[in-house]
This record gives structure tokens, sequence and C-alpha cells, in this order.
């Protein structure tokens, strides 16, 4: 018997006007100017670092270079020797600035800029002995034990400004940020036809933050808790998911990250992350996010309760038969949960897996991808899926035991594909 399916085209969560989005713009203190003209002269530096310490700041630094820089000198890493001891190294490119200050041997201060990715990819490889670096004329001189590497200085004088970070807001724990900025960036847009939806929507009510984000297939909140300067704090921003999620992953490890956000006449227009000695300046993007929370069914007609690991384990199995753009089927009977994929002539796998199952059974059909996507960020033993119908959006949510309640405070919504018919 032929058991082919069809499905309609894969329905969408949110219908977003087509405007155009934009990064914003908004002027900030320098933007464009030339560094400070006390600048220019002062390339005469002298420096004694220690590898390790090097390595990791230049590293962090220039990951905000972007790839292909339409001015050359953004392709560079500032190096500015204090007098005091410190060093300061950071990069622009007029949408990310990032800035951290090591300690070192200054034997001459002043200010270079030359490529940051070779001078990255030249610290991860030298040995375990301090690093000297010392200018010559306009090059240069990165020496460590035998090795020695010249680089050519880059103009000093035509590096732009960077960017005056607003007053940090409040702080947050480093590993809840980045679990939480993991778990909502998986939902955000990849493409360019509707550049609002690559942001991340953050809103700061009191102590209260809203992380959310949606690719109109799936939508994904997670609500935390910070500690506000301000105990009336309210703030809204919506940052670019790719930028979140690299200032997350680099800032995460700290015990804490201070956030802040613009207002008139202090760096608006920008959002700022500090861990430390670590700083960092993002642009938002502009433009009215979709209203989306009513997305979220008001009602459960069936729940059913999972071992996370053994349901990512057999959908990724499972998924394997499933051509692109073609779904895995899930058939929830009471106690378990017969995972499908492939039709007809074509190749066909199927698995059961225990699931506590309440109200009455369902057939429903995923995108795996994106099933595996959500399921992947939860870091629950348990995970819960409440539906009402199979052709309405199913909620995923975590919990920590097979007979405990749902983790509510992260949840995310995925749009099924319905069958013809």
């Amino acid at each position: 018997m032929d058991t082919t399916t069809h499905y309609r085209a894969h329905p969408v969560l949110v219908q977003t006007p087509r405007a155009q989005t934009r990064v914003r713009r908004t002027q900030c203190v320098g933007e464009g100017a030339l560094a400070d003209t006390d600048l220019e002269g002062r390339n005469d530096v002298k420096i004694r670092v220690d590898r390790d310490v090097l390595t990791d700041a230049v590293t962090w630094v220039a990951r905000s270079l972007p790839a292909r820089p339409p001015v050359p000198v953004l392709a560079g890493v500032l190096i500015e020797a204090q007098d005091d001891g410190t060093v300061t190294l950071s990069a622009f490119d007029y949408e990310v600035s990032a800035k951290v200050t090591i300690a070192a041997d200054v034997t001459e201060s002043g200010t270079v800029l030359v490529l940051g990715r070779l001078l990255a990819d030249i610290c991860r490889n030298l040995p375990s002995r301090p690093i000297d670096l010392v200018t010559e004329g306009s090059k240069v001189q990165v020496t460590c034990g035998s090795s020695r590497f010249s680089l050519l200085q880059m103009p000093v004088e035509s590096y732009p400004t960077l960017p005056t970070s607003p007053e940090p807001d409040g702080t947050v724990e480093g590993d809840v940020f980045t679990q939480a900025v993991s778990q909502v960036s998986i939902a955000a847009d990849r493409g360019d036809t509707l550049p609002i939806l690559t942001g991340v929507r953050v809103e700061i009510d009191g102590d209260k933050v809203t992380l959310l984000a949606t690719d109109r297939y799936r939508l994904a909140m997670r609500e935390l808790t910070w500690n506000p300067v301000a105990t009336d704090a309210s703030h809204l921003a919506l940052i670019p998911a790719r930028t979140l999620t690299e200032m997350a992953k680099a800032l995460g490890a700290a015990g804490s990250v201070g956030l802040a956000f613009g207002r008139a006449g202090a760096g608006d227009g920008l959002v700022g992350f500090d861990a430390g000695q670590r700083h960092a300046t993002t642009r938002l993007l502009d433009g009215e996010y979709p209203k989306v929370t009513s997305i979220f069914p008001t009602s459960v007609d069936t729940e059913a309760v999972i071992e996370t690991g053994a349901f990512v384990e057999a959908v990724k199995r499972v998924a394997l038969v499933a051509e692109r753009n073609t779904p895995v089927r899930l058939r929830f009977e009471e106690g378990q949960v017969a995972i499908e994929a492939g039709t007809g002539e074509d190749a066909q796998a199927s698995e059961a897996v225990e699931v506590t199952l309440t109200g009455p059974g369902l057939e429903i059909a995923f995108n795996p991808h994106f099933l595996l996507d959500g399921l992947g960020v939860l870091g629950t033993p348990y995970t819960r899926l409440s539906f009402t119908q199979p052709g309405r959006p199913a909620v995923v949510s975590g919990q920590a035991e097979a007979e405990g309640v749902a983790d509510t405070s992260y949840r995310y919504v995925l749009m099924p594909v319905r069958f013809a018919g």
C-alpha cells in the first residue's frame, strides 16, 4: 500500500511587514571621527606581556573584527600602552566595539595599530614565554623566545574613535546570561529577508528580563531575573542575535555580566556589556518588533512528558532518512510516542520512546531540525510538550523530574507541518 503523505507548505507563526529594517545608526561620541590627534606621532611602544594574557586578550578583541572590512584600518587592533603599566587592546567596525585592559611591563608608552587576526594567530602559536612588542620604524616587532615576527604598522590617525559605552544599568549572572541567550537566539532568523527578525528582543521591567526571538516558524522566550541599579528599571532593545550570542559566549564565563542600555545623549542606540576588564558595545536594530506573545496557547488539550536525552537521540536517528524540508511524524499514544520519517518508496525509519501522556493521543509533524534546536537548549532531564490541536503551535518546556511541574521560564513554540486534507 502506498503510504505516501503529502504536506502543505510550512505555515508561519507570525505575519510581518516587509518594511525595510536597518541597524540603528544613531550618532555616538566620536563616531566616524579619526582617532584623537594626540595619538599621532606616538608610535614608539615597548612592552612585555605574559603570553597567555596577551593571547586571551587579542583573541577576544579580534573576534569582533569584520571578515571583509570596508576600510583596511578596521581590520586592525589598536594597542595602547600606558605609563601605569596597563595595555588596552580595542577594535571597532562602526557596529560592534570591543575593549580589554591587561597588565604589562611598559618601557615606552604609546599607541600602535596592527592587523588583529594576524596578531591573534601569531600569539596562539608562540611558546609559553613572555612576548615583547617593540616598534621599529614602520614595523612592530613581536618576539617570544627565538620566534620573531615583524608586523606593519597601520595608520593610527585613520582609526575611528570607539563609542562611549552607556553606564551599566544592572548585572546578571554570567552562566544564566549565556544559557538564556543560547536558548532564545536559536529562533532568530538567519536570513536577510526580514532583518528585524535577526534580532533578540530584550525587555527589562524592574528585576525581570525577558528575551524573545522568532523566525516566524518557531518562537523562543526566556524569562530571568537580574540585579538592576534602579528598582523601576524599564528598557526595550532589539539586539542582533549573532552579536548577542558571541558576547554571551565570550563574557559568560565571568561571575557576572553588566548590561548597559543607552539613553538620550548618553550612548543612545547602543547596548553595552561589561565583565571584569572586558567591555563591548553593539548597535541596536531599529524597527518595531511584531507582537508575538499572543501566539502562546491559552489552553492545553494534551501534554506529554518524555526523557529529554532519549527523545533527542531517537529524533536524530529517525531524521537520518528525512530528506530536506520533510518532517518527522510523532504519534502519541498511551505510554509511548512513535517517531517516524520517510514515506512511499523512500527510505523509512521509526522508533518508539516511553512517554507519560495526559489527554487524548494525537499525531503531529515537525521540522526535525527545529525540534532538535529546541530540545538541545532545554538543559533539563525531562521535556514537556503541550498541544491543543495537531495543526496548532506546540509548546516545548523543560522539567527537572518526571512527576514534577514544567519550568516555564523557558518556552519554545514550534509550528507543526500540517498534513494535507
